[in-house]
């Protein structure tokens, strides 16, 4: 007979305020704690992460889906995960832009997402960052403009 794992109560209760602190939170909110919360070196990258963005494009907006900030501009441009010993920049359409500075570094074996790995001490290469940012933002333009027709 199959056994069904219960789970207490204040586990529940602890689920369910934190998903309702999710709804009641805005993205720009949880990001802010997110990067408070890891209060080491992961938490400064992901802020400067968070600021070439918005420098790229200040019309991008800040979301908050798989509990990871996600920037979007017609649809995801890019997330800033945080593990361990990596803090992991994908791009949704990563393969299909151009790379001339060769940021990419992960996740090149697929055909739509490409990430930028970034271990502590990493030097951000700000210019190179910020256009590649653009070409997500403009190739999110481009599909949508695509769409509307």
């Amino acid at each position: 007979m199959p056994t069904t794992k219960v789970q207490s109560p204040a586990v529940k209760v602890s689920a369910m305020k934190l998903l309702g602190a999710e709804r009641a939170e805005s993205p720009a909110v949880l990001i802010d704690a997110k990067i408070k919360d890891l209060s080491d070196w992961r938490g400064e990258m992901l802020a400067r992460l968070r600021a070439l963005i918005k420098e790229a494009d200040p019309e991008v907006t800040e979301e908050w889906k798989w509990n990871t900030p996600v920037w979007s501009y017609n649809g995801i441009i890019c997330t800033g995960e945080t593990y361990k010993k990596v803090v992991k920049m994908t791009f949704a359409k990563g393969a299909s832009l151009g790379d001339p500075s060769s940021l990419f570094n992960s996740s090149l074996e697929g055909n739509l997402k490409r990430a930028i790995d970034f271990h502590e001490g990493a030097q951000i290469e700000e210019g190179a960052l910020k256009e590649l940012i653009r070409s997500a933002v403009a190739a999110n333009k481009f599909s949508a403009r695509g769409k509307s027709l």
